[in-house]
């Protein structure tokens, strides 16, 4: 047994103060999606457990523990939009995460300017340093090792738009150090920023 490392079986007790899987598994770029539902009403929620699976179709997807209203509303509309988080609208994004029934406009809860979508009907935050407009692919409702479905839904969205504020692109570039996005890192309440960036080529095949 390698003393060197702590080992635990998930499907047990950690024997740690706090369940240490989120906090291995970070920073993580933040899921912030607006979505509407078939009448028109508007949603913004963030969902920490978001990535990008594909650069050629541009493909994100982002996962739901329950089933809320953003993958209702995504499933009757078919449509969302990613907003990048930044350390300006961090106290708007924790805003939007609030236990609200679904007739609560988060934008409006949040003092967030809703623009409207150019290839989608969802608004993005005006605010937001760059947007991404998506249709969906698919929403999978996950499995566990038994094959006991879990509650947990994914939703996959190809990208059919991207909005840049023009003051985070430098040289044609997208700035990211002025964009500063914020990240989800690991514990209860815990967010990290983006840090000391460094460049490091991958050798050549």
């Amino acid at each position: 047994m390698n003393s060197d490392a702590y080992f635990y079986d998930p499907s047990g007790d950690h024997g740690l103060p706090h369940d240490p899987f989120k906090a291995i598994l970070a920073p993580r770029l933040i899921g912030w999606i607006s979505s509407c539902n078939a009448q028109g009403q508007v949603n913004l929620a963030p969902y920490s457990f978001f990535g990008v699976f594909s650069a050629n179709p541009k493909i994100i997807a982002f996962s739901s523990e329950s089933y809320k209203d953003t993958i209702r509303n995504i499933e009757e509309t078919g449509e969302f939009t990613w907003n990048l988080t930044s350390q300006a609208l961090a106290q708007a994004m924790n805003k939007s995460s609030a236990p609200v029934s679904p007739g609560v406009n988060e934008f409006e809860l949040a003092g967030l300017t809703q623009v409207p979508g150019r290839n989608v009907n969802v608004p993005r935050v005006g605010e937001s340093p760059a947007a991404l407009e998506c249709k969906l692919l698919k929403v999978l409702q996950l499995e566990a090792l038994d094959g006991h479905t879990v509650k947990n839904w994914i939703a996959f969205g190809q990208v059919v738009g991207v909005h840049i504020r023009r003051e985070y692109l430098k040289d044609g570039l997208f700035d990211l150090n002025a964009a500063q996005p914020i990240l989800r890192a690991g514990y209860r309440g815990d967010y990290a920023s983006m840090g000391e960036m460094f460049e490091m080529i991958r050798p050549d095949a």
